[in-house]
C-alpha cells in the first residue's frame, strides 16, 4: 500500500521535473555505488570535440557532488522551484519549458568555457530560482526563519549564503546571469516598444511534448505554497 501510495505520488509530478531529478538522483547514486566516476561526468571541450565524448554535455548537469549537505540542499531547490515553473507560468506548455532548460543549457556551456567550470547543475538550479523569482514578485520569502525578503532577492540570497559556506560565487553569478538573459527576451523585451519575441519554441519540440488536453482533475503545487519546509518558504502578498 505504501509503495503504490509512494508510486502515484511520483508520477503525479510533471514529467519535466520528474525526468530531471530523478536523472540527478541516479547520477548520485551511480557514483556512490563506484559504478562511474566524476571523471566521466565532467565537462570537457577537448574529450567531447575529440574523442566524441558528447554526453558530457547533459551528464555535467545531472552531477552534485557526493550525498551531502550540499547535494541535499541543491535537490530541495531544484525540485521545488522546478516543479513550480512546470506546474505555474509553464503549465500546459511543457515544451516551452524543455526549449527553456535547452536554450539555458546551451548558453551555460558556452559561458562555462570561458570560466572553466566542469559541473553546471547547481548553476541550472539558480537560473529556475531566477526565472520563478522574476516571475513572482510579489511573493514574500522567508529564510531559514532568519530572513524575510521579496521573492526577486532570492537568487543573491542564495548566493549569499554560498559564500558563507565557502563556494564559489562563480557558479551562482553564471545562473543568474543565464536566467536574467531568459527573462529579459521572454518575458520583458517583447513588452517593449518596438521589441518582439526572439525566443520561440521549434515546432518539432511542441510536437514532441505538448498534450492537447489536461487532466481536469490534477492539482498542482501552488507557487506561493512552502512546499513543506522553510528553506526560501513563500507567502503571497496582501493574502493570509
Amino acid at each position: 500500500m505504501a509503495y503504490q501510495s509512494l508510486q502515484q505520488e511520483y508520477f503525479q509530478i510533471p514529467i519535466v521535473t520528474r525526468a530531471y531529478t530523478t536523472a540527478c538522483v541516479l547520477t548520485t547514486a551511480a557514483v556512490q555505488l563506484e559504478l562511474i566516476t566524476p571523471f566521466q561526468l565532467y565537462f570537457n571541450p577537448d574529450l567531447i570535440l575529440r574523442n566524441y565524448q558528447v554526453w558530457r554535455l547533459i551528464t555535467n548537469f545531472l552531477f552534485f557532488g557526493p550525498v551531502g549537505f550540499n547535494f541535499l540542499f541543491n535537490m530541495i531547490f531544484l525540485y521545488r522551484y522546478c516543479r513550480m515553473l512546470e506546474e505555474g507560468s509553464f503549465r500546459g506548455r511543457t515544451a516551452d519549458f524543455v526549449f527553456m532548460f535547452l536554450f539555458g543549457g546551451l548558453l551555460m556551456t558556452i559561458f562555462g568555457i570561458f570560466v572553466s567550470l566542469v559541473f553546471l547543475g547547481q548553476a541550472f538550479t539558480i537560473m529556475l530560482v531566477y526565472v520563478w523569482s522574476r516571475r513572482n514578485p510579489n511573493v514574500r520569502m522567508n529564510f531559514f526563519g532568519l530572513l524575510n525578503f521579496q521573492a526577486p532577492f532570492l537568487p543573491w540570497v542564495l548566493m549569499g549564503f554560498s559564500l558563507l559556506l565557502g563556494n564559489s560565487i562563480i557558479v551562482d553569478l553564471l545562473g543568474i546571469v543565464v536566467g536574467h538573459v531568459y527573462f529579459f527576451l521572454e518575458d520583458v523585451f517583447p513588452n517593449q516598444p518596438g521589441g518582439g519575441r526572439w525566443l520561440k519554441t521549434p515546432s518539432i519540440i511542441k510536437m514532441l511534448f505538448d498534450t492537447p488536453e489536461e487532466d481536469a482533475n490534477y492539482n498542482p503545487l501552488p507557487e506561493e505554497r512552502p512546499g513543506g519546509f522553510a528553506w526560501g518558504e513563500g507567502q503571497q502578498l496582501g493574502g493570509q
